[in-house]
C-alpha cells in the first residue's frame, strides 16, 4: 500500500472490519456513527448480498458483490469520503484468495484491516441470542478465514464493551 500517494490525493480512509459472524462488528459501527465525531459511509457484505435476486443466487454472484463493494468503496475513497467495511476475509468460489484480490483492489489507498474477534462459546450465545443465525455459524465460517493477513489492529469483542471497542478503534484510526 502507498499510503504517502494516497494521502498527496487526500484519499479518505477505508477502515475494514473484518471477523465472524456475530463479534459486534455491526455494533460497534452503529455505536461509532451514533458519535457522530467522523463521518463514515458504511458499506458491508449483508448490505450487498441483497443486491442479489433469491432466484440467482450462488457463491460465485456473492463474491463479485463483494468485489463490487470493495469498488464502492475504493470509489468513495478516491471523493475523499472515510469508509469503514463490514466484512470477513474469507476464501469462497469466486474469491480463493480473497486477501491478494483484496491488497490488489485497495493498493494505494489508505486501507486497514482490523481484526474483531471472540471465544467460539461467546459467538455461539451471540447466535442463539440473534435468532438469524446458525448456532455455529461462526464456527463453521472459520474454516473459510484466509490466515496470515498483516492485521493493522485486533479488537477482542468479548474482553471489552461495544463503547470501548469503539473507543479503540478510534485511538487507532483517528487523523492526527
Amino acid at each position: 500500500m502507498n499510503t504517502e500517494s494516497s494521502q498527496k490525493k487526500n484519499y479518505g480512509d477505508i477502515i475494514y472490519l473484518s471477523g465472524l459472524t456475530s463479534t459486534g462488528k455491526s455494533s460497534m459501527i452503529k455505536e461509532l456513527t451514533s458519535r457522530k465525531k467522523q463521518m463514515f459511509f458504511v458499506l458491508g457484505f449483508d448490505m450487498f448480498e441483497e443486491t442479489i435476486p433469491e432466484w440467482a443466487y450462488t457463491q460465485e454472484y456473492y463474491s463479485n458483490a463483494i468485489i463490487a463493494m470493495y469498488h464502492a468503496a475504493r470509489s468513495l475513497s478516491e471523493q475523499g469520503h472515510d469508509v469503514i467495511i463490514d466484512g470477513l476475509i474469507m476464501k469462497m468460489k469466486g474469491l480463493e484468495h480473497h486477501y491478494e484480490e483484496l491488497t490488489k483492489i485497495f493498493e494505494g489507498y489508505p486501507l486497514k484491516i482490523i481484526n474483531v474477534h471472540c471465544s467460539f462459546e461467546v459467538l455461539r450465545q451471540r447466535n442463539i441470542a440473534r435468532g438469524d443465525r446458525r448456532e455455529n455459524q461462526s464456527m463453521e465460517q472459520s474454516k473459510f478465514v484466509e490466515e496470515n493477513i498483516p492485521y493493522y489492529y485486533s479488537i477482542d469483542s468479548e474482553r471489552n464493551t461495544i463503547a470501548q471497542c469503539v473507543d479503540l478503534l478510534l485511538s487507532k484510526i483517528t487523523k492526527s
